[in-house]
Order: C-alpha cells, then structure tokens, then sequence
C-alpha cells in the first residue's frame, strides 16, 4: 500500500488529516546529543548510540511498510533514551491505533525543542498535519527541504504533502528528486507508482512498481503495491496472483489480506473476499488490524445492499475502540455507521450517529485544531442529510459555512469538498450545468462524484460524457472503501444496460 495511514483506516481525512510522512533522518557517528548532518542529511538528536541504532533499524522496516516490526525498535530506543524526540514521532506515525498515533505525537511535540531545529520542523509539520493545517504544515516542510535540498527523505515527504493534496505534478517532482539523490532508497518507487497511477499513467506506474520490486524482492510490500496497481487496471486474476505473493512471503501482511478481499470482491468472488476477511480478522496482531478487517467486511456487505448487516459490522468495530477509549477511532467508526445509514435513506439515523461523533470529539481532550476540522465535518454532513432529504434550503445555508471555513483553511482537500456540496446540491435542483461546473472542480478520485458528474451530464443530454462518467465510476476498483461500495454494482449495471 502507498501509505501505512491508507490501512489504518481510522485516520480518516475528515479527522485526522495527517499524511504518514515517513521520519526524515539519516545515521551518524558519534555520541554527541545532536550527531552532525555534514552530508547534507537531517541530524538525529538521541544521547545514545544504541538508541539511535535501534532507531535506524526501526526506520528500515518502517520504510518497508513493515509497520508493526518496527514497534519493538522505536519502543527500544525510547526506553534508552525517553527523550528521543524522532523516536517518538516514528513510533506515531507506525502507530496501530489513532489513540497511540495521537498520544506519541503529543509527545513528540513536548520534546522537540530538545531535538535539532530540522527534526522540529518535521515534528511540527506533522503535528499540522493532524490538525488539518495544511498552510502551516506546507510552509515548515518548505523550510526543511530549502535546509536539506539533498536529503532523500525530506523530498519523500514533501512529495507526499503534495500527493495527500493532490497536487500530483508537485509531488512526482519531488519523488523523482528523492530518486535522483538516492536512486535504491525504495520507497521512493512505490509511492511515485501511486502518483502515475492516480494521473492514469499506468504504464509509468507499473515501472515504478517493477523498480520496487527490484531492489527490495523478498518483501512483501513492492507485490501489494504492484497487485493494487493490477486491481486498478482491472485484471483481477493477476491481481490476486500478485497478492497471494506477497503473503506467501509474510502470510501475516494485513494490506495484501485486505487488496485480496478487494480483488475477490470484483471477480465477483463474494464469500472468497468476506472469508479473507475473516482471516485476516483471526490472525490480527492488534486493535488496528482487527479494526480493518471489520472495516472491510462493513464494505462487503454494503456493496451487496446489506445495510443492516454493514452497520452491525462497524458496531464490532467501534466495540474495539472502545474498549481502549480510543475516542478518535470511535468517532470515525460513528462517521462511517452515519454514511452507510445516509446511503440506506435513513437520515434520522444517520443524523444520530453524525451528531455521536461530534460531540464525542468537541468534549474529548483532542486538540483544538480536531475539534475545529470535527465542527466543520459536521456541517458537511448536515448538508448532505439535506440534500438527501431535499431540503435545499437548509443544504444551502450548511455547504456555505462549509465553503466559508474551507476557504479560510486554505485546505484544498476541504475546498474540492466544498465544490462537491454545491454541485451535489444544484444536481438535486436538476441545475445540471452549475451541478458539472462544480463538480468537475471536486475530488475526482472519488467514485461517488465520478457518478454524480454522470448523473449531471445525462441530465444536460450529453449522453457521451454521461457513459464515461459512469464507467470510470462503476471502474473505479479501489481497495476497499464504503464510498465505491454505494455505487459500484448499481454504477456496473447500468453501463451494461447503456451499452
């Protein structure tokens, strides 16, 4: 997978949108408290040797998508030396759970003056991240990659700010400048394949993928991401080809478990996905893999039209989180529980769990920047029970404070949503040219506005952009996602009736 966040799905966007910026730092010598960059490379700030070598190797895995192997080893080094500032922000972002990436962030924060003033920039920066501040987050990774232009690292995660944003020219620039400065560093290829894939260039992608697989063949990771790319294109049968590869390598790889389900799923191979999922659920080595499971399943079944059956699941899954008071992950499961009930027609339902989650995040000890991104999700929900209801008016005045705050942010992934309630809306008042205007200007790499888009140009008589709308949308063969599992067979079915 390209990002380990991507897995663990519990850090939605809509309320934690921090993109899992792998920890730029590079080895040194010497026993000093901050070891010397004179190479070019970010400094790692540690009073002990052991404790940095025992970073390093967590880096390692870190970087191979070998998340829960590096634990032991960010965890290690913490214990020698607890104020290992990057430690505790690597031990974040490898975190299973939102509530222990929340609790080593915050720790991380508290001991980054302690660090050089590069590591606090990275620290900082993620920090923005997970308060939906893009602008400040952009601007201390902008300082960092001016201090070290050189270090691969710090182009890796400035190219995946820019890839969370959407900004896919921006982000393969730097992905190609990381692989020019280090041209084995291997995860440079597979995200880099992630972004020719998402600008349909998957001639590209599928080099970049076979270039990860190379340097890096007995891990698991460069067939998932390959297998994904396949699921993409369609071909299913290689796709699972290429997953059960990287399990035959390390059968306990959770993201190949989940990619599978998903390629079973489109085979039409329903009982195959919901039994891998099951597997994937027995063999779980913690809260956050057992919650994807779950979350998988809830996807299963709601692509099938079983609501109740979805919703019973997500009820399991925020039974987990709960179990550990992981408010965050509790408030997400409650997001998804609103959206499936919203997809059922069930709005007053939807509208409980919507609230739910609202107020569990605005009286938790989150941190005001959650609480504000959870204010502002809400209103996006509102708009969306109205639309379903049409009740315009109401969705109009709810997309407006949306569109008001979105723009204050400068968050561009709440102004694509922004232009998607206002094209959602003026769909539903049968505007069809203001519902295109607005939507094209929407995340188009979400199914649900691909389908919409299709709707609006049936409705203006272009029967031609109607038809493509509708297949990339009922095409769109992602991993697992609840957004593409409300439309999917209803998308495929119609295609093949218009065709």
């Amino acid at each position: 997978m390209s990002q380990r966040k991507t897995l663990q799905l519990v850090l939605t966007a809509s309320l934690l949108l921090a993109s899992a910026a792998l920890i730029a730092c590079n080895q040194t010598s010497g026993n000093t408290t901050t070891a010397a960059a004179s190479d070019g490379k970010l400094p790692i700030t540690t009073r002990s040797d052991e404790a940095r070598q025992e970073f390093l190797q967590g880096r390692d895995l870190s970087e191979r998508l070998l998340g829960q192997e590096s634990l032991q080893h960010f965890d290690k080094a913490l214990s020698i030396d607890p104020e290992f500032a990057s430690a505790e922000l690597a031990r974040a972002n490898n975190s299973p759970t939102t509530k222990e990436f929340s609790e080593h962030l915050k720790k991380a924060v508290s001991l980054a003056d302690k660090a050089s003033d590069a590591e606090k920039l990275l620290i900082l920066s993620n920090e923005a991240g997970a308060n939906g501040d893009t602008e400040k987050q952009k601007s201390y990774l902008e300082k960092l990659v001016a201090a070290y232009p050189n270090d691969e690292r710090v182009q890796f995660a400035v190219g995946t700010y820019y890839f969370g944003q959407q900004e896919l020219d921006e982000a393969v620039t730097h992905y190609k400048k990381a692989a020019e400065i280090a041209p084995n560093f291997s995860p440079t290829y597979n995200i880099l394949g992630y972004a020719y894939r998402q600008q349909g260039d998957f001639v590209g992608a599928e080099q970049a993928f076979k270039k990860y697989v190379e340097l890096i063949p007995n891990d698991p990771n460069p067939y998932d991401s390959y297998a994904e790319l396949l699921l993409k294109m369609g071909r299913f049968d290689d796709s699972q080809a290429q997953y059960r590869k990287a399990l035959t390598i390390d059968p306990h790889f959770q993201p190949s478990h989940f990619g599978l389900s998903a390629a079973l799923l489109y085979a039409g191979k329903t009982d195959d996905a919901q039994a891998e999922l099951q597997k994937m659920a027995d063999q779980a080595r913690n809260d956050g893999e057992l919650r994807t499971a779950y979350f998988g399943m809830a996807v299963v079944a709601s692509d099938a039209g079983k609501f109740d059956k979805a919703v019973q699941v997500m009820e399991k899954e925020y039974a987990v989180a709960q179990k550990t008071n992981d408010v965050a992950s509790m408030a997400a499961d409650l997001q998804a529980e609103g959206n499936i009930l919203a997809a059922k027609a069930d709005y007053v339902g939807a509208r409980g769990d919507f609230d739910r989650s609202f107020q569990m995040i605005q009286t938790s000890g989150q941190s005001q920047g959650i609480k504000d991104n959870a204010k502002l999700l809400h209103e996006f929900n509102l708009a969306g029970i109205a639309i379903g209801k049409e009740d315009f008016a109401s969705a109009k005045s709810h997309a407006e404070e949306f569109r008001k705050a979105a723009e204050a942010s400068k968050n561009s992934v709440q102004i694509k949503q922004a232009h998607e309630l206002t094209g959602r809306v003026a769909l539903g008042e049968k505007d069809y040219a203001e519902a295109i205007a607005e939507l094209e200007q929407a995340n188009l790499q979400d199914p649900l506005n691909l389908y919409r888009l299709s709707q609006a140009y049936r409705g203006k008589g272009d029967a031609a952009k109607a038809q493509d709308y509708l297949a990339k949308a009922a095409d769109f063969n992602s991993l697992p996602m609840l957004r593409y599992a409300f439309i999917r067979t209803k998308a495929q079915k119609m295609v093949a009736q218009k065709g």
